[in-house]
């Protein structure tokens, strides 16, 4: 339109820093204002429901279904204020452009803008992928009309949400336990996680042994002289290696025909192989390349963000979001690998400029998504703008989170459009003849990487805790086929089979995208309301079931086995994309989910033929029985007795069922306080652990509590008897001679402990919960005591830590020799002890005690060593202590992990503020090289870390906020 013939107009978008980045390219006579999101949404609650319709048989739904699925939309109340606002600037201007955001949300948002504004002026949908001048300019020039088929697919998935929550959320209520929630896709994701953790459950670990030689090259030219190889196969039978074994049982899976090693006979396999001639009997070369990742897509931002940066789904969303409407990078929410023609001759011209122009291929690189009817945006994620910014262009800019973010997508831009990287790897074979004639086959392999290509800008991180760094090399000496070695070393090295890792954040919405299971807008508020709901809580970066979720993931799996199947949900979401294409009438698509009535080709045909949604919820009610659904079995006792989880009222208890009795066949007596079998949940679970009358045929001491922040995998049958030695979570030893208070023992995540009043008190090594006595208690309770005095009036004190008895004065320690030393350590004994000399020094110098390997979350070297108060595991930067019942012997890999990552989610020790110098440190190795050329992270300055580090505990402190009780109660999608 010509500058003369420009009429007021008024732009509206969802926020206020998109208006006002807005606004500051569109210049006068445009008004840009925010509408702060979503504008109406369904009812939460009956409050909510308008005068009219609360007689109305379906006000509860918000959804008419018996005519056509008509949404009863209201104005959310936070946005009332807003509305009227909007409609006031509508009548003052003479057109109305609508920028919300370019997928199914965004313009729902619009239409839902229009119905509520029901401006008499022109109206134009504006759309934009990302926040430029020309793109906002190039919007205004050239607007649409609001796409019809965008928003009936957005309105059937809020509709089928609401459907599928208010209506399998009442069976949780009745069933499980009231305030519970369902929700199509939110069902299915806890379902990932419970069938992980059952997984974890059934394993059974099992040792094998295998042996390393180091050996030597004679008369080796440039290149390494020695290099490590491993034992692979024996007189011609593979060594059996992790993936050989059953992972339930712990015994070598039938028909692998595999050599098992234990100890003994991988010792003594070296020992006969000491001394013998070692020859290569293969050499395989072969040219290694690597193509460059796609661009960001939702998924894979998340997933890096979460592996590179630590941040959750959630924090990496908000700040992208940030990023986006300051226009620093293209649309958020896509999941399409493309790049427009303009961002890839920038990221070429980029290349050239920063790496040379080698680095820069002769053709421009396409990708071509996995994800099925790609249409949330159309551009992958991107630095905004047709020259991108390099991260030294916006240091000043950003605070320190969204610097990093910012960083990590224009790497894997730029990356995306460069060289593969080109190298050659080797693979090598060995053998030799021990003294009793055995043939013994060793394999060692390299890689050489002769041009990094795109990895001098990118590398990407892996979930897969043995998977190598793609540009780690392995360099291999010059060898050639029947060349003659030395063994200099021969070890036998022991391994054990791991289970499978739980679930981080990033690995689920992985999982998630590959199952074809929700969209780039919905990854985040999965991962969200999973947590927020009680199904799933996070130790450091793993995802860890509730036993809650065991319940309900249970109750859906027997009775909707179709509601929570993940083909079904993901055909859900392809109709939903159909929909959107113009291809399905959302009504169709309704009335089959929910009455089961389908034409061909449109609905689910399981759901169709069980008479829809209504009817499997409201008919088969009566067959679930409550019990069983609360009830988690775990395995069988040396006695006979059966194990079970009960998610009762108070929480997750532990029970044990006779083999005989009523209550042995499956539970066919309830007690006083859960529902008889085809009843209602009522209230189920367990009375308090100290409460009588149980009435369910066994005895109220047959009944544990489980210790808050304990594993579902942990309740081994190890824990489960020490819990159980404890009597019902705690028992009752009698009573303190001076207070009267009652003196409990209980047995916490770290072990047994005896409680009064405010006093706790580990039990000693020495000591079993079984037999241990009140005087014995009364004893413990004396910890710590005051030894003395020191000449200068400083308390001596004898205390228990978690790692050894110790003397303690001040901030100086001491360790006691004995745990009894703990009562009859005199002051003059303990004098002397803080009078020597420490130790440490010394004993931090000695080797560790066992090597286990690179940590899955951060790949650094995890060793176990020998420490003042004990054997601890270590990565470097963050060490955590063995807890009472671990042995450096038997800890795994995946203990180890789990106990640093806990350290390191409380964070390192307090530091003075941080310069900026010190910030420009934190850039990684590997992109220290680019960001030197761009002159990146100098400038990032500790203030405005400073200021995200205190947005972020503002979030968090505002997320942790109850409820309101009202709300808890409504069934949520």
């Amino acid at each position: 339109m010509p500058s003369n013939a420009r009429s007021n107009r008024l732009v509206i978008v969802e926020s206020p820093a998109k208006a006002k980045t807005i606004s500051g390219y569109l210049g006068p006579g445009y008004v840009v204002e925010a509408s702060f999101g979503h504008v109406r949404d369904l009812p939460r609650n009956a409050a909510e429901v308008p005068s009219g319709y609360e007689d109305k048989p379906w006000a509860r739904l918000g959804v008419d279904v018996d005519n056509g699925f008509a949404a009863l939309y209201v104005v959310s109340p936070d946005r009332r204020k807003q509305i009227t606002k909007l409609r006031s600037l509508v009548k003052e201007v003479d057109e109305v452009f609508l920028a919300t955001d370019e997928d199914r949300e965004g313009e729902a948002i619009a239409w839902h803008l229009v119905e509520t504004l029901k401006p008499k002026v022109p109206v134009r949908r504006m759309v934009f992928h990302e926040i430029t001048r020309p793109a906002i300019q190039a919007a205004v020039a050239n607007p649409r009309e609001i796409d019809r088929d965008l928003v009936d697919a957005q309105e059937a998935r809020r509709i089928l949400d609401r459907l599928y929550g208010y209506e399998v959320s009442p069976v949780l209520w009745r069933k499980v336990r009231s305030g519970l929630s369902a929700g199509r896709v939110q069902s299915v994701a806890t379902r990932i996680v419970v069938e992980r953790e059952r997984q974890r459950m059934a394993f059974r670990t099992a040792e094998y042994w295998d042996v390393l030689a180091t050996l030597a090259v004679q008369n080796a030219g440039e290149g390494p002289r020695t290099f490590g190889a491993t034992l692979v196969a024996l007189n011609g039978d593979r060594i059996a290696t992790g993936k050989d074994f059953e992972p339930t049982t712990g015994r070598v899976r039938p028909g692998a025909g595999v050599t098992h090693l234990d100890e003994a006979g991988a010792r003594g396999l070296a020992a006969r192989l000491d001394g013998r001639p070692f020859t290569v009997t293969r050499v395989e070369e072969k040219p290694y390349r690597r193509r460059p990742y796609a661009p960001f897509i939702t998924s894979t931002l998340q997933q890096e963000a979460s592996r590179k940066l630590r941040m959750s789904s959630q924090q990496t969303m908000r700040t992208a979001q940030r990023l986006y409407e300051s226009g620093y990078i293209t649309y958020m929410r896509t999941d399409s690998v493309n790049l427009s023609e303009t961002a890839i001759a920038a990221a070429r011209r980029q290349i050239a400029e920063l790496y040379g122009d080698r680095s820069v291929p002769p053709e421009p690189r396409r990708y071509t998504g996995k994800v099925k009817n790609a249409q949330e945006a159309h551009e992958a994620i991107r630095p905004a703008g047709d020259n991108f910014r390099t991260p030294g262009d916006v240091a000043n800019e950003l605070s320190a989170e969204e610097f990093k973010l910012y960083e990590l997508i224009w790497r894997r831009t730029i990356a995306s459009q460069m060289t593969d990287a080109v190298g050659s790897s080797v693979s090598v074979r060995i053998r030799a003849v021990s003294g009793a004639g055995e043939e013994a086959d060793f394999a060692a392999t390299g890689k050489t990487i002769t041009d990094p290509g795109f990895l001098r800008a990118y590398v990407e991180s892996s979930d897969d805790e043995n998977a190598e760094a793609e540009d780690a090399e392995r360099r291999l000496p010059a060898l050639t086929k029947d060349q003659p070695l030395t063994a200099q070393e021969l070890a036998a090295q022991g391994h054990h089979t791991q289970p499978p890792s739980r679930y981080t954040e990033a690995s689920l919405v992985k999982a998630l995208e590959e199952l074809g299971i929700g969209r780039p807008s919905t990854y985040a508020s999965i991962m969200q309301t999973i947590q927020d709901r009680g199904y799933v809580s996070k130790r450091g970066q793993a995802m860890i079931p509730s036993f809650l979720a065991f319940a309900v993931v249970g109750l859906l799996e027997r009775h909707y086995p179709r509601l929570i199947d993940y083909n079904f949900t993901a055909s859900m979401e392809n109709e939903l994309d159909e929909i959107a294409g113009g291809d399905h009438a959302a009504v169709d698509f309704l009335t089959s989910f929910y009455f089961g009535q389908s034409r061909p080709g449109v609905g689910d045909a399981e759901i169709a033929k069980s008479g829809g949604l209504k009817k499997m919820v409201t008919e088969n009610l009566s067959e679930i029985d409550a019990r069983s659904v609360n009830s988690i079995p775990l395995f069988t006792d040396d006695e006979g007795r059966q194990v079970v989880v009960r998610v009762g009222r108070y929480g997750p208890y532990l029970q044990r069922i006779p083999a005989t009795g009523p209550a042995a066949a499956g539970g066919a007596t309830a007690p006083a306080d859960t529902a008889a079998p085809g009843g209602e949940a009522g209230e189920p679970g367990a009375t308090p652990p100290s409460g009588e009358g149980e009435g369910d045929g066994g005895a109220a001491e047959d009944r544990v509590t489980i210790p808050e922040g304990l594993a579902p995998d942990e309740l081994t049958p190890e824990k489960v008897a020490e819990l159980f030695l404890g009597g019902g979570g705690e028992r009752k030893l009698g009573e303190h001679p001076e207070t009267g208070e009652p003196i409990l023992l209980k047995s916490g995540r770290f072990g047994p402990y005896v409680s009064t009043g405010e006093r706790n008190a580990s039990l000693l090594r020495t000591q079993s919960p079984e037999t241990l006595t009140l005087a014995e208690a009364l004893r413990l309770l004396t910890l710590p005591r005051l030894v003395g005095k020191d000449p200068d009036g400083n308390e001596i004190l004898a205390a228990n830590g978690r790692y050894g008895p110790y003397v303690k004065r001040g901030d100086d320690f001491r360790s006691l020799d004995g745990e009894e030393k703990l009562f009859t350590v005199s002051l003059d004994e303990a004098l002397a002890l803080l009078a020597a000399p420490k130790t440490r020094q010394r004993r931090a110098a000695a080797p560790p005690l066992r090597e286990l390997g690179p940590d899955p979350a951060t790949e650094k070297p995890m060793v176990i060593k020998d420490g003042r108060f004990g054997p601890y595991v270590t990565d470097g930067e963050f060490n955590a202590s063995l807890r009472r019942g671990q042995t450096p012997e038997a800890l795994t890999v995946e203990q180890a992990s789990e106990m640093l990552a806990e350290k390191r989610a409380k964070g390192p020790a307090p530091r003075k503020k941080a310069t900026k110098k010190a910030a420009a440190k934190k850039t990684t190795a590997a992109a220290s090289t680019a960001a030197k050329s761009a002159g990146a992270a100098k400038k990032t300055t500790a203030k405005k870390a400073t200021a995200a580090k205190k947005t972020t505990a503002k979030k968090a402190t505002t997320a942790k906020k109850a409820a309101p009780k009202k709300a808890a109660a409504r069934p949520t999608e």
